[in-house]
């Protein structure tokens, strides 16, 4: 009997409740390539997955998940680890990517020929292993609260923290030239992706990307404090971060914080309020919120 062939990529997928979506992606994290974590119906469990090119040790992930379940008091989940055809998937995910429109900010990838709508603003943005295609309800929040901004105030010095593909930073760049973000993620590939889009979208020297552990990176503590701050991330990272949120906030600052549920607002507003900031708007779309503070 002859071996199965070796895929080229391997999909590592699971359901968890809610509390455990946070630590069990974390604990996939290093046996992947990529990973997401898609919530399936607004309070309901969450759907992680995760992307190889290399076959799993089953085992060993297995075990890794279940601890990780364990310290939130969930069971360990069933876990599906399965080769993936041998396709281009990239070419399939650009192809199923229309262009997106929000307010003035118009996303296309690069196989979308149609032309944009008279007097937006357009990003080239490709499909790619970094999060952030524009389609997700938090990206398109944090697009519109930038561009409400942008209409009352001219932010100076700015911190996109958890770029991704660098979407909002490029945006923000196009829509106040005058501005200079950082644009800091965790993820290298990240940083790469935000660091290739810029330069294709002619904002690269207004938008510096640089690898960072959130507020602890030399670089982000060097360029502070900013007038404005975007942090798309997750609610417990927003809430952990909210004292040094304040510190790195000029008076008078903005801070745009998305990534959240709207039943998580009540919480991450209250340790936000506690560090003296003030929520001055809220937005919400399909079960998820923007939430806007200042200084």
């Amino acid at each position: 009997m002859s071996s199965p062939s070796k895929s080229a990529l391997w999909r590592i997928a699971l359901t968890v409740p809610a509390k455990a979506s946070e630590v069990v992606a974390d604990a996939l994290s290093p046996f992947v390539s990529a990973v997401t974590a898609l919530e399936d119906s607004p309070g309901g469990t969450w759907t992680v997955e995760g992307i190889s090119e290399d076959e799993p040790d089953r085992p060993v992930i297995v075990a890794a998940l279940a601890l990780a379940a364990a310290t939130v008091g969930t069971p360990p989940p069933d876990t599906v680890i399965e080769p993936l055809p041998d396709v281009d998937w990239l070419a399939l995910n650009r192809q199923s990517f229309p262009p997106i429109r929000e307010g003035r900010v118009w996303i296309r990838g690069s196989h979308v020929e149609e032309r944009a709508p008279a007097s937006s603003i357009e990003l080239l943005v490709d499909a790619a292993r970094a999060f952030g295609s524009g389609s997700h309800p938090t990206t398109a929040l944090c697009l519109r609260a930038i561009q409400d901004l942008a209409k009352r105030r001219t932010p100076c010095n700015v911190l996109d923290l958890g770029c991704g593909s660098g979407i909002l930073a490029m945006a923000l760049a196009k829509l106040v030239p005058s501005a200079r973000t950082l644009a800091v993620d965790l993820d290298p590939v990240s940083v790469a992706t935000a660091r290739e889009n810029a330069q294709m979208n002619r904002v690269a020297r207004r938008v510096d990307t640089q690898v960072s552990n959130g507020w602890r990176s030399p670089v982000v503590r060097a360029k502070a404090p900013f007038d404005l701050v975007v942090a798309n991330i997750l609610a417990g990272p927003l809430a952990e971060m909210a004292p040094s949120l304040k510190r790195g906030l000029a008076p008078g600052g903005i801070a745009i914080l998305s990534g959240l549920l709207n039943q998580q607002e009540r919480w991450v507003i209250s340790v936000h309020r506690a560090q003296g900031l003030r929520l001055i708007r809220r937005y919400r779309r399909d079960g998820w919120s923007a939430l806007v503070f200042a200084r």
